[in-house]
């Protein structure tokens, strides 16, 4: 048995699409798309988008979504998204084109604007602190 037999046409081309060792990450979460339990395209999309969005864990515990495994950051998160629905696409023979044009449903998170900080202040100088000429 050769190991491109080892495992299913769909995970193998996964590994030919991320197959740079810096792709590794995706390559995992591209290989996920296909085992997905989905039994249709939208529902292999709809597992894609729960396995690389943070979720809380328990229900009404926003902080619990820190113990979720999910990749976290946003940018992350999207990689993660493209590359489980490359899997997906290769499970169901969907064709390329509508692969890559294909979003998740998640709204994007708020823009947080920081307020500039004021300029620090001149520290204030007692007399006693003074350093005196006097020897």
């Amino acid at each position: 048995m050769f190991p491109q037999q080892w495992s299913s046409p769909c995970g193998n081309q996964c590994t030919n699409k991320f197959a740079a060792l810096t792709q590794i990450p995706w390559r995992v979460f591209c290989k996920k798309g296909c085992d997905a339990d989905g039994e249709t395209w939208e529902e292999c999309l709809a597992e894609c988008e729960e396995i690389c969005y943070k979720d809380p864990v328990f229900k009404d515990h926003q902080w619990s979504a820190y113990i979720d495994r999910s990749p976290g950051a946003d940018k992350y998160s999207v990689e993660c998204f493209h590359a489980c629905v490359a899997g997906c696409g290769y499970k169901f023979d969907i064709p390329s084109v509508t692969v890559d044009q294909v979003h998740p449903n998640r709204p994007a998170k708020p823009c947080i604007v920081s307020k500039p900080s004021p300029p620090p202040a001149e520290p204030v100088v007692a007399e006693e602190d003074m350093p005196s000429t006097s020897a």
